[in-house]
């Protein structure tokens, strides 16, 4: 092997570890600093505990969600420590089983836009030219509607069902997170060990895989973050709309519009489903905040 040759591997080598080791560093300050913002974590608690509700609700729920009682339109009790909706159903259980439906349905419908966003974002960004325009003009039209609407039709063409909901929200998304990811990647692309990496002769798929996107994964889960509150939103939206999950099944949005014509007589029965949306909601975008704080910081430290 000649000495330029050497020199060339030795240059890939080091741009290869320098690449693994910003991104270590980086990732943990990124945790560090979002540990000390005190509203983001007891935010983050908050979703923890929601999930574990949500997940074992069949165990440490008091009643099937199906169950009627006698009471009807009841305010909280001994029996029903938050009362009984327009048929006599425990708000309660019907909360816990609701919160299954739309962390189910926010999950789902951001890892399914992050897996066809991903892949989009990084070869418009990383190759540029005509791939680059032609994926951007069609994420150009997709923003021409307003997500909730483009929601709206693509739920009403598929038909009512929390899969098709799922997928609309899932949609709604790709856009933005494809905006995202190519800026991402633009700006990945111009740095030194990049350069490095590709002289030395790497390939697009190692240089992606093993340089740029580890280096975006920062920013791709603050998005995430935030996407997950209006997946939670858009969800029992449609669901209140008549386009998601189909009564009897507990879902918040369900449960806030089968109480809607009783709102004057049980304001209660609508006012719970409605804070836990709001409420969790709210943690989702706390999360996210207190995440792109703890980047830009790390972005600022960097800089000096």
């Amino acid at each position: 092997m000649s000495w330029q040759a050497a020199e060339v591997a030795e240059t890939s080598e080091v741009a290869e570890a320098r690449s693994t080791a910003i991104g270590r560093v980086a990732r943990s300050r990124l945790v560090t600093r979002f540990g000390r913002d005190k509203v983001a974590m007891t935010a983050l608690v908050f979703l923890a505990g929601l999930i574990v509700i949500a997940v074992f609700a069949p165990r440490i729920a008091p009643y099937s969600p199906t169950q009627n009682f006698p009471a009807i339109n009841a305010g909280p009790s001994r029996a029903h420590w938050l009362g009984t909706d327009w048929i006599g159903r425990d708000l309660m259980t019907r909360l816990m089983y609701g919160a299954r439906v739309s962390l189910e349905a926010a999950f789902v419908s951001v890892v399914l836009a992050l897996l066809i966003a991903l892949p989009l974002g990084l070869i418009a960004g990383y190759f540029r030219g005509a791939t680059d325009s032609v994926i951007m003009r069609v994420m150009d039209a997709m923003f021409a509607f307003p997500p909730l609407l483009l929601a709206i039709t693509i739920t009403a063409f598929l038909g009512k069902s929390l899969h098709n909901v799922i997928i609309a929200i899932a949609v709604t998304f790709i856009p933005g997170m494809v905006r995202v990811i190519r800026g991402q990647v633009l700006s990945v692309r111009e740095e030194t060990f990049i350069e490095a990496s590709q002289s030395a002769g790497a390939g697009p798929r190692r240089m992606l895989v093993r340089h740029v996107l580890p280096n975006v994964a920062s920013p791709l889960i603050v998005q995430s973050a935030l996407a997950f509150g209006f997946a939670i939103l858009a969800e029992a939206g449609l669901s209140f709309l008549g386009l998601g999950v189909q009564p009897p099944a507990a879902s918040w949005g369900v449960m806030l519009q089968e109480q809607y014509q009783y709102v004057l007589s049980n304001v209660w029965g609508a006012l719970i489903p409605g804070v836990a949306i709001a409420l969790t909601v709210l943690a989702f975008n706390l999360v996210g905040d207190g995440m792109r704080d703890a980047l830009g910081r790390e972005r600022v430290a960097g800089k000096a």
